[in-house]
């Protein structure tokens, strides 16, 4: 019997990846659509729960294009105007606000 070693986001449980790396990208991206969402939440208090957490995701996910607009680079944002909405990239943004949404599991203790 062959053994995987597979690795879970302590943010997204129900998300598996091949690579510690990898989770652990996903898991800071998940932590810095948190605080965005609750930044974003404070600023707008009319938005929605959803509408916090799908804006605080994308901009998590686009945080190199954000980052340079930030630092006196505005016309980086047209990189993400021009970009094409694609589904795949729609589904993971609201996969990742559901993932948010869920309250993380309490690791068990060591026996």
């Amino acid at each position: 019997m062959a053994v995987e070693v597979v690795y879970r986001s302590s943010r997204d449980l129900e998300r598996l990846f091949m690579d510690k790396a990898e989770a652990d990208r996903h898991d800071k991206m998940l932590e810095l659509a948190e605080y965005l969402a609750d930044v974003l939440q404070k600023a707008v208090p009319s938005l929605t729960e959803q509408q916090v957490e799908e804006a605080g995701i994308y901009m998590a996910k686009n945080r190199d294009v954000f980052a340079r607009a930030f630092k006196s680079q505005p016309d980086a944002l047209s990189e993400l105007l021009n970009a094409p909405a694609e589904a795949a990239e729609q589904a993971e943004v609201v996969e990742a606000a559901e993932a948010l949404a869920k309250p993380a599991k309490a690791a068990k203790a060591p026996k």
